[in-house]
């Protein structure tokens, strides 16, 4: 990824240009008396705190945001939904307190923490785990199956109708048209995009030739900003196939051969990959960036799945700003934040292990 460097002001005019805020406001007789948890010893704090990046975590940001109002009202929180690969440009250019990413930091990124944080080092918290769907627009076709070759092959540029032979094999019952299949990706470095395509990479190798990254490799097809506008595509434009975070998806989405079977997503089903994942080698002691089991074939399991992070410094500049990060992720990792997100985008929550693991390297953040 190409990083564009820029001063923190202007970088921080822009990450709160379009911002989702929750603020106790400039009333000083705001009540705070209520306010509890989300830091040590109950401890009531106010500031500022101000986040950028994935844009599938915005439903679930929304509901962040919100309940930590009722927790800490007298700090101001901003999330921009600008997606994964500007989340990180600006958190390393220093402009943000933290990133939300559907990727953990590549071994570049992660020489450049140096810029950002005090002492040099970042921690990956996973706090949102979803499905990436496979939206589709096709009417009369509510029900689909797509083994990873075939997906892969869509999504190529190499089955280009919705009667290919490839698809009729495995949904012998559905009436498939012959309408030409327009593939929708995002247009902007996106987290989502580099998920799919390691699941296309590890499913089905010789079907997708293409490394994994945050850009899409394909031309033609129709390109959208963000996960919204990809969904806006899809939902007005017949034909249409693509991928999306499952929290935007209420239309039709198709079921993906997973060994014998086919699974539709669902919070559980991305849970289960999850669960049998490994930790990444990143360098950084408390760091809990995961490297997903993507070619999982065991059953119930949906293998198309994004583990959302926040990243934070492991150290900052003053002790304030520390407080208020580590304040604000304790709730985000809390069951009780992990349960709104979950009502709010249908993502899967962290299971109990996991979470102690978060509250663990939070721990970890120090300012000062």
């Amino acid at each position: 990824m190409k990083l564009h460097r820029f001063g923190p002001a202007v970088a921080l005019a822009m990450a709160a240009s379009l911002t989702l805020a929750a603020c106790g406001g400039d009333d000083s007789s705001s009540d705070a008396g209520g306010a509890e948890g989300g830091s040590e010893g109950g401890e009531e704090l106010s500031g500022r705190l101000v986040g950028a990046g994935a844009s599938s975590q915005e439903s679930a940001m929304t509901a962040w945001i919100a309940g930590y109002l009722e927790v800490q009202p007298e700090v101001e929180v901003q999330y921009d939904a600008v997606g994964s690969g500007a989340g990180r440009e600006q958190f390393l250019a220093g402009a943000t307190d933290f990133a939300g990413s559907d990727a953990y930091m590549d071994e570049e990124e992660r020489g450049m923490v140096a810029d950002a944080c005090a002492g040099g080092e970042a921690i990956h918290f996973p706090m949102y785990i979803s499905p990436v769907a496979v939206p589709y627009n096709l009417p009369g076709v509510d029900d689909l199956n797509l083994a990873p070759e075939v997906l892969a092959g869509i999504m190529n540029g190499d089955i280009t109708t919705w009667d290919d032979e490839a698809i009729a094999a495995d949904n012998p019952d559905a009436e498939l048209p012959g309408t030409e299949i327009t593939v929708v990706h995002r247009s902007d470095d996106s987290g989502t995009t580099e998920n799919f395509m390691e699941y296309l990479s590890a499913a089905a190798p010789d079907a997708w030739p293409h490394e994994a990254s945050d850009a899409w490799p394909v031309e033609g097809g129709e390109a959208a900003a963000q996960t919204t506008g990809v969904m806006q595509v899809i939902n007005s434009t017949e034909g249409t196939i693509g991928y999306a975070d499952a929290s935007a998806v209420t239309g039709q989405s198709a079921s993906i051969g997973v060994g014998e079977e086919f699974v539709p997503f669902s919070p559980e089903a991305a849970a289960k990959v999850v669960e049998a994942s490994e930790p990444a080698e990143t360098g950084v002691e408390g760091d809990l960036a995961l490297e997903l089991a993507r070619d999982t074939t065991e059953s119930g399991a949906y293998p198309i799945v994004l583990v959302s992070y926040h990243i934070a410094c492991k150290e900052y500049d003053d002790a304030e700003r520390a407080n208020n990060v580590k304040a604000f992720l304790e709730y985000v990792a809390s069951e009780e934040g992990q349960q709104a997100a979950s009502e709010a985008a249908g993502s899967a929550p962290i299971g109990e292990g996991t979470r102690e693991q978060v509250m663990s390297s939070i721990e970890m953040i120090q300012g000062g």
